[in-house]
């Protein structure tokens, strides 16, 4: 019962489970991208960042480093 415990714990805080927080300039950097593409796309578990890699050809150059970066 431990083992099983332990190993549910350790999947649901790995961190797939937890998107990477942006930073403050991050935010401003990919907001009018943001606002602009990914406008109904709730925040959370990395769904924004997923959208603007979806239209990263469309964003801008600021933005999209941020986008590269996260991806790797």
């Amino acid at each position: 019962m431990l083992r099983v415990l332990t190993l549910s714990v350790a999947l649901i805080c790995s961190p797939v489970a937890f998107a990477q927080t942006p930073t403050a300039e991050q935010q401003a950097a990919c907001r009018g991208d943001a606002d602009k593409h990914c406008k109904g796309v709730l925040p959370g578990g990395g769904r924004i960042l997923a959208c603007l890699a979806k239209v990263k050809d469309q964003i801008s150059p600021d933005c999209r480093k941020i986008v590269e970066a996260q991806g790797k």
